[in-house]
């Protein structure tokens, strides 16, 4: 199949996965629609910073982006130093390259989401707003986390703020539930919230814990401060087709269940949707190939998380005090080593069990 510039492509959702199918094959000569059900792009965001991790790939996020044809015009910034504390100690760590690039979220001036609307319609095509399609007429569906399976809760506010860049991060009980904590400033917008795996009516108290403790460690300044968050689901088998239709992003259970970096995923998968119409491949297999190791091995470290990691901060973060760049183990969690690999059935069945319940978050 080759773009002939008359072919109609329907693409169900425009976040990440979506808008970046809708550039790949607009450019293409397809005729794209894009329905999305929200009345804009990002608007479930509220300026909340995230990061396009550096770890899952050797190659640099931003190389690959720009491979994809993707352009970089959004607000970003590096980071290679890195701050874990414990709430007692804080460890330093400085990576070799950045270790991820923060960016902005929602529909504001210099977000991911308002670059790629604007390259998806340079490219001509065409965004439907508050409107929506059955899944199984669409070609692709990137429509987002589902609502069931949840694993993670995460509330906190956004601010502007005159302090220096910074990445923080929390390991601490009091101030989260089974997960972490995290202070983020980029360019003069900060982030503070708590991330809970469990127990999430404690959230509105483990935020003015975590409040409270970088309060402690660093200058913090909080001006204008709006509530965000959001919430992390697991799928326990990726769906990648469904008859004709091709799943993209969290819409195909893409989401790392261990920290929550799913930008990377969604768009890669968004890419890999559209090529495969443009060059007339196997999606699936495409797809799973590619996304089906990554989502295994988080899957693992999820399992490993739970079991130990949370049970026993503190010898987590005697572990930690030994790395001196902190990328290299990353990107080693990520690759479904040997040891990942005789744990996996075990991890998926603890996950199935915990987390596939269909559990409903706290509004």
């Amino acid at each position: 199949m080759t773009g002939s510039g008359m072919e109609t492509v329907r693409i169900l959702g425009a976040g990440p996965a979506g808008l970046t199918a809708a550039i790949t094959l607009a450019r293409a000569g397809f005729d794209v629609e894009v329905m999305e059900q929200r009345n804009g792009v990002g608007t479930r965001f509220s300026g909340d910073l995230q990061g396009l991790e550096n770890w899952s790939r050797t190659t640099d996020i931003l190389d690959e982006l720009g491979e994809m044809g993707i352009e970089t015009d959004f607000d970003h910034a590096p980071y290679t130093d890195l701050l874990i504390s414990n709430a007692e100690e804080v460890l330093r760590f400085s990576c070799a390259r950045p270790a991820f690039y923060l960016l902005r979220r929602g529909p504001y001036e210099g977000s991911l989401d308002l670059s790629l609307l604007r390259q998806a319609t340079d490219a001509g095509a065409n965004i439907h707003f508050s409107r929506s399609i059955p899944p199984a007429d669409a070609d692709i569906v990137a429509t987002g986390p589902s609502r069931e399976g949840i694993f993670a809760v995460a509330k906190g506010f956004t601010f502007t703020t005159d302090m220096e860049n910074t990445a923080i991060g929390l390991i601490d009980p009091t101030s989260s539930r089974g997960g972490y904590a995290y202070l983020l400033v980029m360019d003069g917008i900060g982030c503070l919230a708590t991330v809970l795996m469990h127990s999430y009516s404690d959230v509105a108290v483990c935020l003015r814990r975590a409040e409270h403790l970088f309060e402690q460690m660093t200058d913090l300044e909080i001006r204008d401060p709006h509530p965000c968050g959001g919430v992390g689901s697991y799928m326990t088998e990726r769906r990648f087709m469904d008859g004709t239709c091709r799943f993209a992003g969290e819409a195909a259970g893409l989401q790392d269940p261990m920290w929550g970096f799913g930008i990377r995923f969604a768009v890669r998968s968004g890419y890999c949707a559209a090529q495969s119409i443009i060059e007339g491949f196997e999606y699936g297999d495409a797809a799973s190939s590619t996304f089906e190791p990554l989502m295994r091995a988080g899957t693992v470290n999820r399992y490993l998380w739970d079991r130990y990691g949370v049970k026993n901060y503190n010898h987590l973060f005697g572990r930690l005090r030994g790395v001196q760049d902190p990328l290299s183990h990353l990107h080693s969690f990520h690759s479904f080593n040997i040891y990942q690999r005789m744990l996996y059935s075990r991890a998926e069945r603890h996950l199935r069990d915990r987390y596939a319940r269909g559990s409903t978050p706290p509004e």
